[in-house]
C-alpha cells in the first residue's frame, strides 16, 4: 500500500501527479490557477507518492486505479517514468510511438474508453533546450554534451536531438554517464535504432569523482546537464566539489526544486568561466502544459501569448 494513497474512488473529476515527494512541487500551487486560467474549473491534483524503484504491484495498482475509476482522468508521471511503464505496459490500450521507441512514459490519459500511455520529454526536453542554446552554437564550436543520469528526462532529450539535429549541427560528442550500469546498456541499445552517427560515449560513473573526470576534460562551449535526482529526490550533486566547468560552457539542471547543489557548484564558477546556468523551470512548464493539454484535450500553445500568461501565472505563484 502507499502511504499518502488510499485508493478511494474519485468524488470528481480529478487529475493525478505520480513522483516522490509531490506535496512539495510548485504544480500544486500552480495548478489551481492554470485551471481557472484555461476553463476546467475546480479539478483537484491529487499527489501519489512512490518510492525511487518501488515494488512493480505498487505501480500496477495505481494504474489500474486510474484506469477502472470513472472520474479519474489521468496523470503526469516524473521519477517513475521506465519503472511504471515497464511494471504496467499491459494495462495500457493505446501506446504512443516514443513510448513504445523509449520504453518509459511521462503521461496517462484517457480517450473514451480507453487508457493511452504518452511519452511526452522528446517533446518538452527539446523546447526546453531550444529555449538557451544558441541557434548554431554547434556548428561555430567544438563544443561537447554530457549527459549525467541514463534515466527517461535524458533518453527523451538524446532522442530529440538524434532525430532533429543536421550533420552540421552536430556536437563534438556526447557523453552520458549513470551510476548503475542496466540504464546505460537500454539507452545504448535504443540509440542503436536512431543514432544517425552523432559521436557517443557511454560511461558508469557510481561516484560524483567519477564524473568530475569527463567533465572537467570536456571542451570550451561544452553543455553539462544533471539529468539525475539528485538535488531533488535526493541530496547532494552527481559532481564532487572538485568539478571544473567548461569555459564559455552551459550548465543545465532538470530540477528547480531541492538543495540543487550543482547549480550551486556552477553559480561558483559562473564568473570565472563565464557560464550559462539554467534550472528545469522551462522544462517545468513545458512538461506540465503538454501533459494537461493530453488529459484535458486542450490546445495549449508551446509560444505566444497564452504561453507567456500560462507561464506569468505559474511565477506569481511557485
Amino acid at each position: 500500500m502507499i502511504s499518502n494513497f488510499e485508493f478511494l474512488p474519485a468524488k470528481e473529476p480529478t487529475f493525478y501527479y505520480i513522483g516522490v515527494t509531490t506535496t512539495k512541487s510548485s504544480i500544486m500551487r500552480v495548478f489551481p490557477k492554470w485551471a481557472e486560467f484555461l476553463g476546467i474549473g475546480d479539478t483537484p491534483i491529487v499527489g501519489i507518492n512512490c518510492k525511487i524503484h518501488d515494488d512493480q504491484k505498487v505501480y500496477r495498482k495505481i494504474v489500474e486505479f486510474i484506469k477502472n475509476d470513472e472520474n479519474s482522468l489521468g496523470a503526469l508521471v516524473t521519477s517513475h517514468k521506465i519503472d511504471l511503464f515497464d511494471a504496467a505496459k499491459d494495462l495500457f490500450d493505446q501506446v504512443d510511438a516514443y513510448t513504445k521507441l523509449l520504453g518509459e512514459l511521462s503521461c496517462i490519459s484517457k480517450n473514451e474508453e480507453e487508457l493511452w500511455a504518452h511519452a511526452k520529454d522528446p517533446i518538452t526536453s527539446g523546447l526546453s533546450y531550444e529555449a538557451f542554446i544558441p541557434k548554431d552554437h554547434w556548428k561555430k564550436t567544438r563544443g561537447e554534451i554530457c549527459i549525467i543520469g541514463a534515466g527517461g528526462a535524458s533518453l527523451a532529450l538524446t532522442t530529440y536531438l538524434m532525430e532533429t539535429m543536421n550533420k552540421d549541427q552536430w556536437p563534438e560528442k556526447i557523453y552520458v554517464t549513470n551510476r548503475s550500469i542496466p540504464r546505460l546498456k537500454t539507452m545504448k541499445k535504443i540509440h542503436a535504432k536512431i543514432n544517425p552517427g552523432i559521436p557517443f560515449e557511454y560511461h558508469h560513473c557510481p561516484k560524483p569523482e567519477d564524473n568530475d573526470k569527463i567533465v572537467s576534460n570536456l571542451n570550451q562551449y561544452s553543455l553539462i546537464i544533471n539529468g539525475t535526482g539528485a538535488g531533488k529526490d535526493f541530496a547532494g550533486s552527481p559532481l564532487s566539489k572538485n568539478a571544473e566547468f567548461p569555459v564559455n560552457g552551459f550548465a543545465w539542471d532538470y530540477n528547480i526544486r531541492g538543495d540543487l547543489i550543482f547549480l550551486k557548484q556552477a553559480r561558483a564558477q559562473e564568473k570565472t568561466k563565464n557560464l550559462h546556468i539554467e534550472d528545469g523551470w522551462v522544462y517545468f512548464l513545458h512538461g506540465w502544459q503538454r501533459v494537461i493539454a493530453e488529459v484535458f484535450h486542450l490546445n495549449i500553445p508551446t509560444s505566444g501569448p497564452k504561453f507567456e500568461e500560462l507561464s506569468k501565472i505559474a511565477l506569481q505563484v511557485k
